[in-house]
């Protein structure tokens, strides 16, 4: 009867994410309500994972806390094994991987746009060509009403005010993201700025966070910055049209955020999206991954914790979940990126056995 027991309750949490909340446990289990999982990193998808966590946590009883510290500091979180996962907008390239403890799987869990953000009251339909992105925040071009800036903007009326860059003080994945943007367009970005999740900046401002800059930029008028789409769409900020590489101006949207991810995920999901050449794509469009370790036995961990933590993974990237994403303006996984992201959960062990089936 014991062994019975266990199994009922095995089952039950396996179940809990794999599809619905509702379908696996709608009355909340008292094992579960014992469980709670810890996770931290990125603030790009924090409107997305807060949305979806309190979900999963209402139906299941398995409480989880997220804290958006940055994509550096999901991936040292996870490193020092605080965490039972983190989040990340820049996948871990080979070398950082070889610098982990252990090995680490990449999740992917939807999609979505660094949006060029500006504060100009009365300005709207901004154009930005991959040029004037990398003057503007290189420092070469100071004042909105710049005749580069005009001739690109034909019947705005620009003002004659000082351009005020705002960029992230800590490590992002946003900043990652936008600056593998522009090392892919721009050559003398790539040599002189570079890309990764803290740069050198020439000029502007820092602030923490998507949140941070998106506070900067709404307060200061003549702004310009790169933020998550939905802290800038839900905070009423402006945003820009961006060049994309068939030369056509792009809102982000779903569906242009959605048409960048178009082509071949390879296995690990390992890819950058940006600059895509589908000519209808945002070109400054990205996954977001949480990364957790591929043998969750270690730090005395539980079976059941492990469990519980890749059944909650499991449900993120089900049609359930995916299907919360546009109500905080993300897009959802492509059906690829999805089942790639559930034959790499069905890889993850627990003393060497795999806990999904």
């Amino acid at each position: 009867m014991k062994n019975l027991t266990l199994l009922i309750l095995a089952l039950f949490i396996l179940g809990a994410c794999s599809n619905s909340p509702k379908q696996a446990g709608a009355e909340k289990s008292a094992s579960n309500s014992k469980i709670s999982l810890t996770a931290a990193g990125a603030t790009f998808p924090m409107p997305y994972y807060n949305m979806v966590f309190k979900m999963y946590g209402e139906e299941t009883g398995v409480q989880l806390t997220y804290g958006g510290i940055g994509s550096g500091g999901g991936i040292r979180s996870l490193t020092d094994k605080v965490v039972d996962f983190g989040a990340t907008d820049a996948f871990l390239d080979d070398e950082q991987l070889k610098e982990m403890p252990a090995e680490v799987v990449h999740i992917p869990t939807v999609l979505g746009a660094v949006v060029i953000a500006y504060n100009l009251p009365g300005v709207e339909g901004l154009k930005l060509s991959n040029d004037l992105l990398e003057k503007i925040f290189m420092g070469e071009i100071t004042k909105w009403n710049d005749a580069a800036i005009a001739a690109n903007n034909s019947g705005l009326n620009l003002p004659d005010l000082d351009i005020t860059f705002v960029h992230r003080s800590d490590g992002s994945g946003t900043t990652q993201i936008f600056s593998d943007y522009m090392s892919k367009v721009s050559t003398k970005w790539a040599d002189e700025i570079g890309t990764g999740k803290a740069l050198r900046w020439p000029v502007g401002m820092g602030a923490k966070g998507n949140p941070g800059v998106a506070g900067t930029i709404k307060q200061t008028e003549g702004a310009i910055g790169y933020i998550g789409s939905e802290y800038a769409f839900a905070q009423k900020i402006q945003t820009a049209s961006v060049q994309n590489s068939a030369g056509n101006y792009i809102l982000p949207s779903i569906e242009s955020v959605s048409a960048a991810a178009k082509g071949e995920i390879p296995a690990d999901t390992r890819i950058m999206l940006t600059n895509s050449a589908d000519p209808d794509s945002y070109p400054i469009s990205g996954f977001t991954w949480i990364i957790l370790y591929k043998e969750q036995s270690y730090n005395d961990r539980s079976k059941d914790q492990a469990l519980a933590t890749v059944s909650c993974l499991d449900w993120l990237v089900s049609s359930e979940a995916q299907g919360q994403a546009e109500k905080v303006h993300y897009a959802p996984l492509p059906a690829d990126a999805a089942a790639k992201a559930k034959a790499i959960l069905r890889s993850v062990t627990f003393n060497g056995e795999t806990l999904l089936k």
